[in-house]
């Protein structure tokens, strides 16, 4: 049996991956075919039940929830750091309800964050998100939410950090910022579910124990980091949270979601469901 799986083309999702896409482990009749594609995409893909495992953002999973379940392993949260707010000066927070914001997608937790942050609904345009340091720089924007690697180049640029979405988050409720997530479809047999969450958990655990060739994998995905940053990078997003979410990351993961829904709508969608591995 094959399943699609497809992950953002960051460092940090490759090496999460890399033990799967280069054939470290055993999955015996499963076949994982790999697909790239930002982060935005995914979540609009998902909305149709396009791939069978899915990176997605938290943000987006109560618009999936009929058609997915999230796993235990393979999120992505930030502790004390996070998506970043960058501009070309400083900036108020007054100053930035009232100006244009470039964001990587109005799908995704940084966005979700950003309203948070702000309190209010802003004027925002979707870029995408390896343009929106070139972006902000040259003009075109107030502002910018970036995401990924952007997040260790932005000086590189002559931008100035406003917020660190992640930071602000933790300090507001010292939970760590659920971002990135993985998700598989209900419609697949429970034993299939369970064991690609085992297979993904041993890929995470494979890359952890053997960092030095996950990264040389990585690498190609880093988008011009060196491998020292490249290497700093994915030590924030692969922790022990990815290996499993264990009850505090479940919890910064309801936290997260109920502060943008509903009182209705949270009591319908929670508690939540993760598949485990078998």
């Amino acid at each position: 049996m094959e399943i699609s799986v497809a992950h953002s083309p960051d460092s940090d999702d490759a090496f999460m991956f890399y033990a799967l896409a280069t054939g470290r482990i055993d999955t015996g009749d499963l076949r994982f075919r790999l697909l790239l594609k930002d982060i935005d995409s995914l979540n609009r893909a998902a909305e149709s039940a396009t791939y069978d495992v899915t990176a997605i953002s938290f943000a987006a999973y109560p618009r999936l929830a009929a058609s997915y379940q999230l796993l235990s392993c393979g999120a992505s949260l930030g502790n004390g750091y996070g998506p970043i707010i960058v501009a070309r000066r400083q900036m108020s927070r007054q100053e930035l309800a009232h100006a244009t914001i470039a964001i990587p997608g109005r799908t995704t937790s940084a966005y979700l964050a950003l309203k948070l942050y702000l309190d209010a609904e802003p004027q925002v345009e979707e870029v995408r998100f390896d343009r929106i340091m070139q972006e902000v720089a040259s003009g075109s924007f107030d502002a910018g939410v970036i995401i990924h690697e952007g997040q260790m180049t932005y000086r590189e640029f002559s931008l100035v950090r406003i917020a660190d979405l992640g930071q602000w988050w933790s300090q507001e409720t010292a939970l760590p910022l659920p971002l990135g997530a993985n998700a598989i479809r209900r419609s697949l047999p429970e034993e299939v579910k369970a064991r690609t969450a085992r297979y993904l958990r041993e890929s995470i655990a494979l890359a952890l124990h053997n960092q030095a060739a996950a990264l040389d994998y990585a690498l190609q995905f880093a988008r011009d980091l060196t491998r020292e940053r490249a290497d700093e990078f994915v030590k924030m997003y692969v922790n022990d949270y990815t290996l499993d979410l264990g009850a505090d990351g479940i919890r910064a993961v309801e936290s997260f979601l109920r502060a943008a829904l509903s009182e209705e709508t949270a009591n319908q969608l929670f508690p939540l469901e993760y598949v485990m591995p078998a």
